[in-house]
């Protein structure tokens, strides 16, 4: 008679920490569970309820993805290469830990890289015992693990500012990232990204035309044909080389088709171009950039694209292009050119000053024309675009050629004047909402306010618009006090 074997005495019961996060994990679950799923359940909220429960939902997913990627380090941490075939991905038929961190999640891959590259990190925080190491909790681990980060956002300030190198040490990231969290805290992944970019490029300045190089190293172009008879192009673009495409694109498919400008009464923005056109603008960019290659190098610009040969400009502080020490960046883009990259665009196309004032109540305003011209001219349009660097309304990502320049005192109401530091970039959407919804914009010396329609409790909080120029921070911080 075949009879059961006794368990091995080597199995033990779960330990206390199992229990507790298990119990833990299961209970957050189930109380996930009982939220309300039906559709109806959020039709009837107001607009602030609805908002409100929005961010609950994203506090919800910070704090599960927040438990995943320390799952996922610890996964990681047992599937080191130098276990082999031992280690627990491995064993479980996966070739990395992130593929068994996917496969095991149901997640995208590049959520799984994320995941393992963070919970790696959170990992690295604690010894073999589990124990706090010294030094080991950055300012950046911190805020992830009390919630206040997400791990995207995480990953993206980690991946923006780098590697440790010769230059900069790894405790000035760790020192830069901790002063980076109050202007990061409530940033989406992508702008975080930047602005650890932007803090890199500070720290690195050497470093510039190296990374450049190896944005340039990943740029590739892949054509095929798909199944039902249509045909695909894939391209990667360097910075330099989006600038000009991007130049092209928004000429084909911005309404205005040129430089910020405005016309028409009380600074109403003009009629949409070709208002008969019935193509979507992804159709109007593909025709368009058909007949750019079938035209080729003798085509006439002007004719296809208006404005005259397509550029891209270059800004960059005197102090720099002087010294041949720094950095400038391609209009619209928020990433750092080397100076020599500059210096090849100088040689090209020839150069513009552009004098920054170096005033406290005046900072970056230069080029007024008070009220005897009521249409701003092309000059400080470029001004603008410079200072600016695109849409100045929070949040909002539209490039310098997709803006019109509003009086921010109205040119009838308000008696405004044609001036630069009265003047603001805003896209066509922005400046149509300001126009009719009744926001307000107020200049506060060099900062502008957004101020919310009077609503039943008055006006709402005003909000900052900070420049999108990373030019014009350089200009003002070479500025002397």
């Amino acid at each position: 008679m075949m009879t059961m074997a006794a368990p091995s005495a080597q199995l033990t019961a779960p330990r206390a920490p199992e229990l507790a996060l298990c119990g833990a994990m299961t209970a957050a679950r189930d109380a996930l569970a009982l939220v309300p799923r039906e559709p109806g359940s959020y039709r009837h909220l107001d607009d602030g309820a609805l908002l409100d429960l929005t961010r609950l939902a994203a506090d919800e997913v910070r704090w599960a993805q927040l438990h995943v990627s320390l799952l996922a380090g610890e996964i990681a941490r047992r599937s080191a290469l130098d276990l082999g075939s031992d280690g627990l991905a491995q064993r479980t038929g996966h070739r990395t830990p992130e593929e068994l961190v996917r496969v095991t999640t149901g997640t995208r891959s590049a959520d799984a890289r994320t995941a393992v590259r963070i919970g790696s990190g959170l990992s690295a925080t604690v010894d073999e015992t589990g124990a706090p190491r010294d030094g080991g909790i950055t300012a950046l681990s911190t805020a992830v693990l009390e919630g206040r980060l997400s791990v995207a956002v995480a990953d993206a300030v980690s991946t923006g500012l780098g590697s440790p190198s010769t230059a900069v040490s790894t405790a000035a990231l760790d020192d830069a990232a901790a002063q980076l969290l109050p202007r990061i805290e409530g940033l989406d992944a992508d702008r975080a990204a930047r602005e650890a970019r932007a803090v890199r490029d500070q720290l690195d300045v050497e470093g510039v035309a190296e990374r450049e190089e190896a944005r340039r190293e990943q740029r590739s172009f892949r054509i095929g044909r798909r199944a039902d008879g249509m045909g695909y192009a894939h391209w990667v673009l360097d910075p330099e080389t989006f600038a000009v495409v991007s130049e092209v694109y928004d000429r084909v498919t911005s309404p205005k088709r040129a430089l910020p400008s405005f016309t028409g009464d009380d600074d109403a923005p003009e009629p949409p171009a070709d208002p008969d056109d019935e193509r979507t603008l992804p159709q109007r960019a593909s025709d368009m950039m058909a007949e750019l290659l079938r035209q080729g190098v003798a085509a006439d610009t002007s004719q296809l694209l208006g404005d005259g040969p397509v550029g891209v400009r270059v800004l960059v502080t005197a102090s720099a292009l002087d010294e041949r020490v720094g950095r400038g960046y391609l209009e619209g883009l928020p990433d750092a050119v080397s100076i020599a990259t500059v210096e090849r665009h100088a040689c090209s196309a020839g150069t513009v000053a552009l004098t920054v004032d170096g005033s406290a109540d005046n900072a970056g305003q230069p080029l007024n024309l008070g009220r005897e011209r009521r249409l701003f001219s092309r000059a400080q349009r470029l001004a603008l675009a410079a200072r600016d660097g695109g849409c100045r309304w929070p949040g909002c990502e539209r490039p310098p050629s997709w803006c019109e320049a509003h009086h921010i005192e109205h040119w009838q109401r308000d008696q405004g004047r044609t001036d630069v530091a009265d003047g603001l970039l805003l896209c066509r959407h922005h400046h149509l909402l300001a126009h009719n919804n009744g926001w307000e914009i107020e200049r506060d010396g060099p900062r502008y306010l957004l101020i919310p329609p009077e609503g039943e409790s008055g006006r709402g909080e005003a909000r900052e618009m900070p420049t999108k120029s990373r030019a014009l921070l350089d200009a003002l911080s070479a500025v002397p006090a």
